[in-house]
């Protein structure tokens, strides 16, 4: 990896535009009406609920088997690696982040390179899970991203012109960036990356304009947030879950950043796995007088004030955590058929679990994976009620002190869902889950924090559950927990959903199959091949009356990296860096 890191450089090019775009500036009500808008794409998610919906219907079930590439653009060079990310479309232009932190602005007509911005990443950095970038952020006259040294860029959209550049935490110590930024009233919103080193996890709010920090808010208890350049209050109470001095290198990582929303005004932020794996080492085993072992607030979800930074409540997915079960998977606000208003999240541990939108209360918990070992269930307070066998051993319980015993846990520290995020559909009133059937061999070691090393405290190895798929694309119903179809892959699935207002399921597979599925059945009704696997986030959009749809290729991210047994199964893969851009011709549009 050093070789291409010391290759990278910072670097803008231009090219004259086939067609000249507006440059409209983006406010805070373009991006708050992006879910509804057609024309463009300005936010991760295709609206900060992040549903992933489309309300068009000119691409349909009768006439997507008429859709046709129309272009394609390659990233080039020798910076494969995993393509994560979503492309964002505005004003006659694509933004799409790539590996390496990279950002190219395309021409939407002809697919040519307008501009591109190469980071110039340092030696050292300590990415966990591949060079990947998920995405960026529109608003005003810039867009902006993180990179892999753990900070965040604003660039001018018509030149990619370094307008800021800040630093959100020292990459030497492991952080670093990957996600989308999320932006609300002005502020640029991120988390951080770094899990796996014992960081510890934040969100930050920035002036979009100036890059000045305006909050700060840590996710593990017993650190202090800031505002306005000044202390506010402290995370949680200190060693309330936490024993010792283990909540300074706690973890829970805010990877994968956040959603908004608007009806209640609050951030919606996930936090990954506390540190180190070994939960024993946490005294998670059991709970101690005057501690309950929870190890909060890792591995949960956090309502947090826009404004303020202030947590507004909390709610843990896998408290005592001994998995690497992260609780960053996105959050969803839907309202159900009943008008009640409520947030769905489907997490690493297996069960897709609906809260209550006031105030992240448990209303229910199903799984959404066909084998859970780690758990019997989910208790009426939302809380997990464990297989205490089916937790790694306690290494200081064995003979020699150098390895706990070893279990078989499902799903695997991956997830029955990592990262790759679901969509909502309007219409069908189903969410679509991309989930992995499969489990690990697991084991507890002693460890010892030190920065900028890897802070884990156990072994695994990854396993398939089953012959035939391990990639599963889900229709569960959030009021019930079923299961209404199933597709099934034989590789992993490891990118984004998108569902439309035209009936239509889009998702790419790691063996490069661009797929459209009938929302309602399951059904294959459309698939292009793109010569890579596809771990991106499709998007789509409608320009002169007729619909594009656009989805970048790539293979890599965490499973050819971690995936012990399944990397192997799937190491025939290319890789690749190309985005594709698809539309229905006005005059096929009704041809069905």
């Amino acid at each position: 990896m050093n070789r291409f890191v010391m290759a990278a450089c910072a670097m803008v090019t231009s090219a004259a535009m086939a067609t000249g775009p507006v440059w409209a500036e983006v406010t805070e009500e373009d991006l708050a009406n992006d879910a509804a808008s057609t024309g463009d794409v300005l936010t991760n998610g295709m609206g900060r609920d992040l549903q992933r919906f489309s309300p068009l219907t000119t691409l349909n079930r009768d006439n997507v088997d008429n859709l046709v590439p129309v272009w394609a653009f390659s990233f080039g060079g020798e910076k494969q690696r995993g393509q994560e990310t979503q492309p964002l479309i505005h004003d006659g232009m694509m933004y799409v982040t790539a590996s390496y932190s990279r950002i190219y602005a395309i021409d939407l007509e002809t697919g040519k390179e307008v501009w591109q911005y190469d980071a110039r990443l340092p030696e050292g950095i300590l990415p966990c899970c591949d060079v990947i970038n998920r995405g960026g952020a529109i608003y005003g006259n810039n867009i902006y991203f993180g990179t892999l040294d753990a900070r965040i860029v604003a660039l001018d959209l018509k030149t990619g012109d370094v307008v800021w550049n800040k630093k959100i935490a020292d990459y030497k110590e492991g952080y670093s960036y990957t996600a989308a930024p999320l932006i609300v009233d002005g502020l640029v919103i991120t988390g951080n990356s770094g899990g796996e080193f014992g960081i510890v996890g934040e969100v930050q709010a920035r002036d979009a304009e100036t890059g000045e920090t305006v909050w700060t808010r840590p996710v593990i208890e017993g650190h202090m947030g800031t505002l306005n350049g000044e202390e506010s209050t402290m995370t949680g109470t200190l060693n309330a879950s936490w024993p010792g001095d283990m909540w300074k290198t706690g973890g829970g990582a805010t990877w994968l950043g956040g959603s908004y929303d608007a009806d209640t005004d609050t951030l919606v932020f996930g936090a990954g796995n506390p540190a180190p794996w070994n939960s024993h080492l946490r005294n998670a085993g059991a709970p101690t007088e005057g501690n309950t072992g929870d190890n909060l607030y890792a591995a949960s979800r956090l309502g947090i004030d826009p404004a303020t930074g202030e947590i507004k409540w909390h709610f843990q997915t896998t408290p005592r955590e001994g998995w690497d079960y992260d609780g960053v998977n996105e959050v969803i606000a839907f309202t159900d058929a009943d008008g009640n208003m409520k947030y769905a999240t489907a997490d690493r541990n297996g069960y897709f679990y609906v809260l209550n939108r006031e105030d992240g209360a448990f209303i229910d918990a199903f799984p959404f994976v066909k084998d859970i070992t780690w758990a019997e269930g989910i208790d009426e307070n939302g809380r997990p009620i464990f297989n205490e066998d089916n937790r790694p051993g306690n290494p200081a319980d064995s003979v020699d002190g150098a390895r706990g015993e070893m279990v078989f846990a499902s799903p695997s520290f991956l997830g029955g869902k990592n990262w790759m995020p679901m969509a909502y559909s309007q219409n069908t009133g189903l969410f679509y889950v991309p989930s992995n059937e499969w489990g690990m061999d697991i084991w507890d070691e002693p460890v010892t924090y030190k920065a900028g090393a890897a802070y884990l405290g156990a072994g695994f190895t990854i396993k398939p559950n089953y012959e035939d798929h391990i990639g599963s694309l889900k229709a569960i119903d959030p009021q019930t927990g079923e299961w209404m179809w199933e597709y099934q892959n034989e590789a992993p699935l490891w990118g984004g959903v998108m569902t439309t207002a035209g009936g239509l399921v889009f998702f790419g597979t790691p063996e490069g199959e661009f797929i459209a599925l009938d929302d309602t059945t399951g059904e294959k009704l459309w698939s292009f091949q793109t010569g890579s696997g596809i771990v991106g986030q499709p998007v789509t959009w409608e320009a002169d009356g007729e619909q594009y749809v656009s989805v970048v290729s790539g293979w890599g991210g965490a499973v050819p990296l971690w995936g012990g047994e399944v990397a192997k199964k799937v190491n025939y893969l290319n890789q690749g860096g190309t985005v594709w851009t698809f539309k229905l011709p006005e005059a096929l549009a009704m041809a069905n």
